[in-house]
């Protein structure tokens, strides 16, 4: 974005008169101010890409003028002239604003050259201020989280009031329904757009590795460390960082996390200096963090640390009516990443798609869609393009669903009617009836051998020996 329009400000006619030369000579439009209030009625009334203001003028002074300028024209550049080259001067002028400062009497060629240099300055504001707005269009919310239903216009509301401020946000729901999309949205509609947005799987990464990811490790910390290392909470620094699945991180780090959270500072592994971190923190979680606190499993001050704002994302099978919608936008997402010709689905395959109870939610869906669009080489997809829906909804055909899916379909069919169940029982109830055949299932496996089964199991053969009892488990007889 190059340069057109220049304000002089200056109380000397021969400064005026020389400057307006040498830069009309250079094609610019040039405007003059004998002092800071004609100045400040010009900037009011024009658009100015630069302001060249003296630092001593009658009335109002250059620095008053520079703090007015801000006011009323942020993006205005402003270089301070001065026949006082003070360090006095200099400090108040950048820390009020100014974009440079001269100190009089100067040649033409730092004029030339000062405004060469505020011309790259706006070009790279302005690419800036581009990648922001393309950045904030990737991430609106009606084009990256698609969904009309309800439970959706809640959590638009809630990302909305939420993105500006940098308040802690708790994402909770079942895997695959969008929470880092949800995360994203947050950042690209805050103030810290354009800062770096950092995602850790809290549950991908192996105990023993994480608190090094999270908050780095200095050289020679421990064996391998060959140099410093930054952590995700560094590399976060002025943006946002997203813990997901935080319900897994083990409890001695939950309290590393939650000092983060109030000291703002993180503590290198192998180090001991305390380094001040600028992080909007967004967490998220599959798992119920009420019932994790009740158990010792997850510690309580963090919870309450981190559900300042909370979101919750209901899955796809309780909003069935947005399927449609996110079949269209996958269609279109899937086909231009493919490269192929726009597909569109039938009405029965709509049907058959909404139908669905969707266990894995929309990720599941996403797959399914790009699995059909690769398989099928028609542009119409039908129903009998997704034949594994198909099975997992006929009857007879349970063989076909996850287990997730199986154990899904069976409690809303064993509960259907909310009234009937009673309070206390249901969870004992329902893990017994998993725990029995699970048991029995890897004791058939291992002919017998406890040891081994409570090795595939996790548990310790104690635990097993008990659970076979309290479930009257039936052992092999060879």
């Amino acid at each position: 974005m190059s340069i057109n329009n220049i304000l002089v400000a200056d109380d000397e006619e021969s400064m005026r008169w020389v400057l307006s030369k040498a830069l009309r000579k250079k094609g610019f439009n040039v405007e003059l101010a004998r002092d800071g209030n004609e100045a400040l009625r010009l900037i009011k009334e024009n658009v100015y890409d630069l302001a060249l203001l003296d630092i001593k003028m009658p009335g109002m002074t250059g620095l008053e003028l520079l703090d007015r300028v801000k006011e009323e024209r942020s993006d205005l550049f402003v270089v301070i002239m001065t026949a006082e080259a003070s360090m006095k001067n200099a400090v108040e002028a950048m820390k009020r604003g100014a974009y440079d400062y001269l100190t009089k009497p100067f040649d033409l060629g730092v004029i030339d050259a000062v405004v060469e240099k505020v011309s790259r300055a706006r070009e790279m504001t302005s690419q800036v201020s581009l990648l922001k707005e393309e950045l904030k269009d990737r991430y609106q919310l009606e084009k990256t989280i698609i969904g009309n239903s309800p439970a959706m216009r809640e959590v638009y509301k809630t990302i909305g009031k939420v993105a500006p401020s940098d308040v802690t946000v708790l994402v909770q729901g079942e895997s695959g329904t969008g929470k880092e999309l949800i995360a994203r949205a947050i950042h690209y509609n805050s103030k810290r757009l354009g800062k770096p947005f950092i995602p850790l799987n809290c549950a991908a990464i192996p105990k023993e590795l994480l608190e090094s990811e999270l908050f780095g490790f200095e050289k020679g910390a421990f064996t391998g460390a060959t140099e410093r290392k930054l952590g995700k909470f560094e590399q976060a620094n002025g943006g946002t960082i997203f813990l997901d699945e935080i319900g897994d991180m083990p409890l001695d780090l939950q309290a590393k996390i939650l000092r983060v959270l109030q000291e703002r500072e993180i503590t290198r592994t192998g180090g001991n200096q305390s380094i001040p971190v600028d992080v909007r923190v967004v967490a998220a979680t599959n798992q119920d963090l009420e019932e994790s606190v009740h158990n010792k499993q997850f510690r309580e001050d963090l919870y309450y640390r981190l559900n300042v704002i909370p979101i919750h994302l209901v899955p796809l099978r309780d909003r069935k009516e947005d399927v449609p919608l996110l079949v269209q936008y996958f269609l279109t997402k899937i086909c231009a990443e493919l490269e192929v010709p726009q597909k569109r689905c039938s009405a029965d395959a709509i049907k058959l798609l909404t139908n669905y109870s969707w266990p894995g939610n929309i990720r599941e869906l996403e797959n399914t869609i790009k699995r059909g669009v690769i398989l099928s080489p028609d542009p119409l997809l039908v129903a009998s393009d997704f034949p594994g829906l198909r099975n997992r909804q006929s009857e007879g055909k349970g063989e076909e669903l996850s287990l997730e899916g199986i154990v899904d379909l069976k409690l809303r069919g064993c509960f259907s009617n909310m009234e009937k169940m009673e309070s206390g029982d249901v969870h004992a109830m329902v893990l017994e009836q998993v725990e029995r055949p699970l048991i029995r299932f890897v004791l058939e496996k291992t002919r017998g051998n406890q040891v081994r089964a409570a090795d595939i199991l996790g548990i310790n053969r104690n635990t097993l020996r008990k659970k076979i009892t309290e479930l009257g488990i039936e052992l092999r007889k060879e």
